[in-house]
């Protein structure tokens, strides 16, 4: 009974559900329907039911594009340049004010270019508050390309570059306040698609990357305990960018860029479990779910239900 009480007496942890609708970042279109998905699935009701006060912001409106950048020539490098600029400086400055608030964000994407704002908006507060920050990339690509090695143009394949502060890329932010990551604070986890140039700068940066490879020899638990003891032992924020391929794309379809090979249903909820048990994420982006591309909602229906297990859903009491 004193149990009961004291549960009850405690407070809530509050998380603010914020609805990033795009997808210009990417070549395939659809993953600006993602938010609406992710409700649909009711990730709400799935949050209150573990006892956490939800605070859903809606979608975040269309910004207008960045002037002077709106005015020049389309570029092959940077494909829609003024639209990624405009929607992460606006994701920005809703996540500094949310970690600010001190909610837990959660970032409904859309494509994994948002993960420029959200991120950044985190670091912003995590250098105010006099925090590291370390960001877990669960993904089947680097994200690391610029806009001089790029083979597509699509700028979601440069989030990583940005944050780390790669050359190139400085005009998404321009004069705006920015904080960038640590290079030996990254941890990209379950890649498995990678371009010869991205292979060679996270090498030459020493980007700490646990690929398929790694998970298939030693396990989700082995790599992922090694990066959570890191971050428990830094005292650092904890910001987790899940991208719905890094889930192997028999169980997650709804992705426009499925790669074989990826995280099973067991590894993926052990990946989110263990992050709960950690007690160190701050923030979490879910990026590149596409609607439009999934089988009857399958991939939102599992995006929920991982959620549900990195905000402490359990199998048995621990």
């Amino acid at each position: 009974m004193t149990d009961a009480i004291e549960h009850a007496r405690a407070p809530k942890r509050r998380v603010a559900l914020i609805g990033c609708p795009f997808d210009q970042g990417a070549s395939e279109p659809g993953a600006r329907m993602g938010p609406s998905a992710l409700r649909v699935a009711r990730l709400a009701e799935t949050l209150g039911d573990l006892g956490m006060e939800v605070i859903d912001h809606g979608d975040l409106a269309p910004p207008e594009a960045v002037a002077g950048l709106s005015q020049r020539p389309a570029s092959a490098r940077m494909r829609q340049l003024p639209q990624v600029a405009a929607w992460c400086r606006e994701i920005s400055r809703h996540a500094y004010e949310a970690m600010r608030d001190g909610a837990v964000p959660v970032f409904l994407g859309g494509d994994h270019s948002i993960s420029m704002g959200t991120v950044n908006g985190v670091a912003r507060h995590a250098a105010e508050v006099g925090r590291a920050l370390r960001v877990l990339w669960l993904d089947a690509h680097a994200d690391f390309n610029t806009p001089a090695s790029t083979p597509s143009g699509n700028m979601h394949g440069m989030s990583l570059a940005l944050l780390t502060g790669e050359a190139g890329l400085g005009e998404v932010f321009g004069d705006e306040p920015t904080a960038q990551v640590k290079r030996d604070h990254l941890h990209l986890f379950g890649i498995r698609s990678i371009d010869t140039a991205e292979r060679e700068a996270l090498r030459a940066r020493g980007v700490d990357v646990v690929d398929m490879r790694l998970i298939d020899e030693f396990g989700v638990g082995v790599p992922l305990r090694r990066i959570l003891d890191e971050v428990k032992a830094s005292g650092a924020l904890l910001h987790v960018s899940l991208d719905v391929d890094f889930l192997d794309p028999a169980i997650a379809p709804g992705v426009g860029t499925t790669v074989p090979g990826g995280a099973t249903y067991r590894e993926a909820h052990l990946a989110m479990e263990m992050l709960h048990d950690s007690g160190s994420v701050t923030s979490l982006d879910v990026v590149e779910l596409n609607p439009f591309l999934d089988v009857r909602g399958q991939s939102a229906l599992l995006l929920v239900d991982l959620i549900g297990s990195l905000f402490g859903r359990q199998i048995m009491t621990r």
